[in-house]
Parts: structure tokens; sequence; C-alpha cells
């Protein structure tokens, strides 16, 4: 997909989390707001788009100073994110669904709002996918740690879909190695989310590679 698409009225979750494509996302859903647009979402097979709060908390909160009251506390989020597509939902009993989710396309939020009952939906250009960038010989290293690190998981007999790290393991991509590493590593919220919007995949690749040698993570 070379050109933008748009996308109107795309409902928004904001979390406290940044998705990346490809990644995988556990949530649990409880919220009157979210549970009708989730199921919704899940019956169409339509995505969700998942924005990174910068302000504002995941569960939404009335403010202190209005008790009773029927306004509540902001949420702000920033304004590009990545579409979350529901590859399984349960409802272990009323009131609460578990989900998970595969990231696909990143997006830029052009307009948005939020409607009478909470819920946020927006209008958005959806991106085209990372180019596929072959890791170069320098690079690799990257990757190979990442490998190390995933047969590690599966030897601690984590089930499969409780793997932070989903097939297909695109291990000669670029993009895929970057975003798996910036799922796994320890950082600031912000400097996850300027990696993911990051638009070269071999720059993000490079700048994990050097938040592996800050960590001390031997490749």
């Amino acid at each position: 997909m070379s050109d933008t698409l748009a996308l109107h009225s795309l409902p928004l979750f904001p979390l406290s989390t940044v998705l990346f494509p490809g990644g995988y996302l556990p949530l649990q859903i409880f919220e009157v707001r979210y549970l009708d647009m989730i199921g919704k979402c899940f019956k169409a097979g339509a995505p969700f788009g998942v924005v990174t709060l910068n302000q504002g908390s995941e569960v939404r909160q009335a403010p202190s100073h209005t008790p009773g009251g029927s306004s509540f506390a902001q949420e702000i989020f920033h304004a590009s994110g990545t579409l979350a597509r529901i590859t399984s939902l349960s409802r272990p009993k009323p009131g609460l669904m578990l989900i998970q989710c595969t990231g696909l396309q990143r997006f830029q939020v052009q307009e948005h709002e939020m409607l009478k009952h909470g819920l946020w939906v927006a209008h958005v250009h959806v991106q085209p996918d990372d180019l596929l960038v072959p890791l170069p010989l320098d690079l690799q290293p990257v990757a190979a740690k990442l490998q190390r690190v995933i047969s590690t998981l599966q030897l601690q007999g984590i089930a499969p879909d409780q793997m932070p790290v989903q097939p297909p393991y695109l291990l000669d991509d670029c993009a895929w190695v970057a975003n798996r590493w910036c799922e796994l590593l320890p950082m600031a919220l912000e400097l996850k989310h300027r990696l993911m919007a990051l638009d070269n995949p071999l720059v993000r690749l490079e700048l994990v590679s050097d938040l592996l040698e800050r960590n001390g993570i031997p490749i």
C-alpha cells in the first residue's frame, strides 16, 4: 500500500502502553463504553485504534472536585497509534471480556471527538506498512539475541497464547525485530511511542541496538 487510507469514526482505546505493528496485546474489558465497542468490532471483524495516553487514566475517573458529577477527568493521548485486530474474545462472567489483539498498521489521528457515553472516535489516516528491510550484517546479532530470548521463554513452559512475542517470527526483517525489542526492553513510555512513530525501520533498529548496549544486554 503506497498511499494512506482514511478511516472515519474509528473507535479509539487510550492506554498506558504502546502497541506496535505485529505486537501482542491482551486486554480485560469491563467499562461500559468499551464492552459494546469491542463486541461490535469482534462481530464485524473490524479493528479499533490503540493510542497512548500522556494524561489521564485507562479507567474513566471522575475528578475529585465534582463528587457525583457527570464530568470526568480529562484524557489526552498522542495523535499517532496502531490499529488492533481482535484475534480471540471470551466472556468469563457478565460485564467482563478477555480479548487478545494483534497490532496492524500505524495511523495518524486527523480529528477526534468523545461521544456522550465516553467513547473516543476519530478520523484517521492509516499509514503504509513498514518497508521490508533485510537486516544489515552489523545488526544481525540483535536478531540473534532476540531469537535466544524467544527460545528461553519457550523453554520456561509459557503457554503459546501467553508468549509476549507471537509468531510468525520474522527475524530477518528490521521492523519486526525492532518492534519486538521495543516491547521487551524497559524504557519510558514517551520513548517507546517515539520509536513506534518512526517511519524508518532501519533507524528504529539502530536505536534499539544502542538501547541494548545502554541496558548492558550483550549481543
